[in-house]
């Protein structure tokens, strides 16, 4: 595929979508996080309002995650538009084979733990993956990870709730509530608990194991800090030197950032799949539709 210099622009500027967002969360971070000695592990700071009430209910708060979301989000859609740039049929490059990688191993994810009704559910769930590794991953460069953030994490899992309601639904109200009275109406008090226990569980699993990363990271590296300091502290220059804090702080990086990060992204979307498919009354929702065709049939009879 010959590439014009048209297309060599607009690849620039795509790369730079991708790039530009981790730079701004940088420059950021660097700009706003107070000084601080030793360990310091805090939340998303707040932006704007600066001088708000904390037990205000009724002013916006524009906090540190809900930008780098927004960041995480430019670039996931940048490597989108980068992959997807240029794409001919029968024209196969490196990224035209990256592109297509990522739609079958998706389909096929969503087709094994979904069920074919549900195929047009891969891209919510590679927007899911994708914007949670991404988020997760943005900790590698200094940027405080939006998935650090209760309130990122329990937003996604309100909107798989939504999602699961809206499909448990779709085999009439009426099976719905009945539902909750099952299997003794005993149990609807429990069925209740269960059913908003859902997005609580997904947001609380994401969540945890993201920050305990982060927080078992930093300890970790004031330690070894300090260790450094007791036993070299007495040699000259060398003592001023954190040596111990050198190797062993990145290797348990790759578990707690990148491979927990990851493995995370996987398991909320597969918890999100599973939930949704499963929460789908689907020979409910084919008696309702072979009856309303049958009377569409029978209406369609009586005006003829």
């Amino acid at each position: 595929m010959k590439k014009t210099l048209r297309f060599k622009i607009i690849d620039i500027l795509l790369i730079l979508m991708i790039i530009l967002p981790f730079v701004c969360g940088m420059v950021l971070r660097a700009l706003t996080k107070p000084a601080s000695e030793g360990i310091s592990i805090s939340g998303a700071m707040i932006f704007w309002p600066n001088n708000c009430d904390p037990g205000s209910a009724t002013e916006f708060h524009l906090t540190e995650a809900t930008v780098n979301s927004w960041l995480m989000i430019i670039a996931v859609v940048g490597v989108a538009l980068y992959l997807t740039h240029g794409i001919r049929a029968g024209v196969k490059c490196r990224r035209t084979i990256a592109a297509e990688w990522i739609v079958e191993k998706t389909d096929a994810l969503v087709a094994q733990n979904m069920g074919p009704l549900f195929r047009e559910y891969s891209p919510f769930v590679a927007a899911i993956m994708s914007l949670s590794a991404f988020s997760s991953l943005s900790s590698l460069v200094g940027i405080f990870p939006a998935t650090s953030d209760f309130s990122t994490i329990f937003g996604w899992a309100m909107l798989v709730f939504i999602l699961i309601t809206y499909y448990k639904l779709k085999g009439g109200a009426w099976n719905y509530i009945k539902g909750y009275f099952e299997p003794i109406p005993f149990f609807a008090p429990l069925n209740v608990i269960g059913e908003i226990a859902t997005p609580i569980s997904m947001s609380f699993r994401h969540y945890g194991n993201i920050l305990s990363g982060s927080v078992i990271s930093a300890l970790i590296a004031s330690a070894l800090g300090g260790l450094s300091r007791s036993l070299l502290g007495a040699i000259p220059v060398v003592g001023k030197i954190p040596l111990l804090q050198i190797g062993l702080p990145a290797v348990l990086s790759v578990y707690f950032d990148v491979f927990s990060g990851c493995l995370q992204a996987f398991i909320f979307a597969m918890l999100t799949m599973l939930n949704i498919s499963g929460g789908f009354p689907e020979e409910l929702y084919n008696k309702r539709q072979e009856k309303k065709a049958a009377r569409r049939l029978k209406k369609a009879g009586s005006a003829q």
